[in-house]
């Protein structure tokens, strides 16, 4: 993978190109950023970009040895590690299913993997067979580049296990990398972080994404700008919802939010109903949309800046909200939403699902206190 196919975070690509025109290159690095921002990718341009024999100022030649075998995720002195499933394995068992997913969705989250590999309802890690062949692997020879590299996506899902690293982070053999790819901060072993260089990996921009989009999907122009915003960052949530047939949330919403404020308990049912059959990536899509409703509405009430991410009606609406519903109010609402899109992503029956939201909702709407302030 080359810089350049990676959308955004330019000045985190000149960053990682000065390491190495520099000849400063940190031996322990840790990307760290959110879901979808790209971290995975940038791993893995930096490693070509380290071993290609041609490079130029701003990126790999994409066509030396080193560069077509890095592409293919085939370089012997590029290893990857990874969250699995099961006892006795390690990311060896699983690499012909992750040089078919990285390629195709290099933006994907940790559920989308272990589904490919079919996980089910079981839980990934990076266990103890795996640290041993990672140390087995570090301690040959370089084969055939300037570096030996070990990109590690989710080094979090290692527990206590990474204790098992620590001698080799922190003395590693000569032209040895460490590339970790994280998220949560938190699950890392202190003992980790301190001996790797943190290298923070932002949210992606929303002009970003709409660039990153519409090299995808050309056509999908009158949709991309709303893609952009419900993602918030997330290059991998865009790609979901371009995927998705385009639908209204924003109509269905506003919608749903008047029959909760009524309250009529016949119309609620029938709604529920009816939208228990839309799907579950399409019910999840509604909930992260009501929850992007809720965010631009607090900035709304907070600011009184009307040039937030909603279009006309629902600025309508939301400015109408800003005379009825508090803080605390809005608060209680994300929590359930929140809660909703967990059970939708653990098959709760929608319908129950839905109707014992939409209730929830039509108390939290009618309470007294529902009073701005």
């Amino acid at each position: 993978m080359q810089f350049d196919q990676i959308i955004g975070q330019d000045k985190l690509k000149e960053q990682l190109r000065s390491f190495v025109s520099s000849g400063r290159i940190p031996h322990a690095q840790i990307f760290l950023g959110p879901s979808g921002c790209g971290k995975l990718a940038l791993a893995m341009a930096f490693a070509q970009y380290v071993l290609c024999e041609n490079k130029s100022e701003l990126s790999s030649c994409g066509q030396c040895k080193a560069c077509v075998k890095a592409e293919k995720m085939i370089h012997p002195d590029i290893h990857f590690s990874f969250p699995t499933v099961g006892t006795k394995v390690t990311s060896n068992d699983f690499l012909a299913s992750w040089r078919e997913a990285v390629p195709e969705n290099p933006y994907m989250d940790v559920n989308q993997w272990l589904q490919t590999i079919g996980a089910e309802n079981k839980q990934g890690n990076i266990n103890v067979d795996e640290c041993n062949s990672i140390v087995k692997k570090l301690s040959f020879k370089i084969f055939e580049a300037s570096h030996k590299i070990l990109i590690m996506w989710l080094p979090e899902y290692l527990g206590k296990e990474g204790n098992r690293l620590l001698k080799l982070i922190e003395e590693p053999p000569e032209n040895t990398l460490f590339i970790l790819v994280a998220e949560r901060q938190e699950l890392i072993l202190q003992t980790i972080l301190s001996r790797c260089q943190l290298v923070k990996v932002h949210r992606l921009q929303d002009e970003d994404i709409i660039a990153g989009l519409l090299k995808k999907k050309p056509e999908a122009e009158s949709r991309v700008q709303t893609i952009a915003h419900l993602a918030n960052g997330n290059f991998n949530d865009a790609l979901n919802l371009l995927e998705q047939n385009e639908n209204d949330h924003a109509t269905r919403f506003l919608d749903w939010m008047r029959k909760c404020y009524k309250g009529d308990g016949v119309e609620l049912v029938k709604w529920g109903e009816g939208f228990a059959g839309a799907g579950r990536e399409n019910q999840k899509q509604f909930v992260r949309y009501a929850l992007h409703f809720l965010r631009e509405f607090l900035n709304l009430k907070m600011t009184g800046n009307e040039n937030i991410r909603l279009k006309d009606k629902e600025l309508a609406t939301a400015q109408n909200l800003t005379k009825v519903l508090g803080f605390e109010q809005v608060s209680e609402m994300v929590s359930l939403l929140d809660d909703c899109y967990y059970h939708i992503e653990r098959n709760a029956n929608p319908k129950i699902l839905f109707l014992d939201l939409s209730i929830k909702m039509n108390k939290i709407l009618k309470t007294p206190a529902a009073v701005a302030r």
